[in-house]
């Protein structure tokens, strides 16, 4: 199954990276950002060998809309042969990835450049 990218809207920008889709979430993640982006996301994990990554650069705001999105993103890949990434180096967003625990159960890369390329697989359009 091939996932078609979502429309550039103002929470979200999907495209691909080093064999990954990426899902780039964008300034005030709230629970209207997070009803914007749950289909999309779901879209992007559905496939059991679903290699995701979710960039949480460009974000300003992040509450516990937010983190449901990353959970819900994690246990829709976690028992596939699929890998989700994450990517963020907000200092305040961190902070609460930790204290939730979310940092444990998803490795925190600083940068989309740090993501390494996955095998066998070909950069282009999503």
């Amino acid at each position: 199954m091939r996932y078609e990218p979502a429309p550039l809207t103002r929470h979200l920008r999907v495209h691909r990276h080093r064999g990954h889709t990426v899902l780039e979430f964008r300034g005030e993640i709230d629970i209207a950002a997070a009803a914007e982006i749950a289909p999309h996301l779901d879209a992007a994990t559905a496939a059991p060998d679903a290699h995701v990554v979710i960039d949480l650069t460009p974000v300003e705001f992040f509450d516990c809309s937010g983190l449901r999105l990353l959970y819900r993103a994690r246990h829709r890949v976690q028992d596939g042969p699929g890998r989700l990434r994450l990517v963020c180096s907000h200092p305040l967003t961190l902070r609460m990835l930790r204290v939730t625990g979310l940092a444990r159960l998803l490795p925190v890369l600083p940068t989309l450049d740090a993501v390494p390329e996955r095998p066998g697989a070909t950069s282009g359009p999503v």
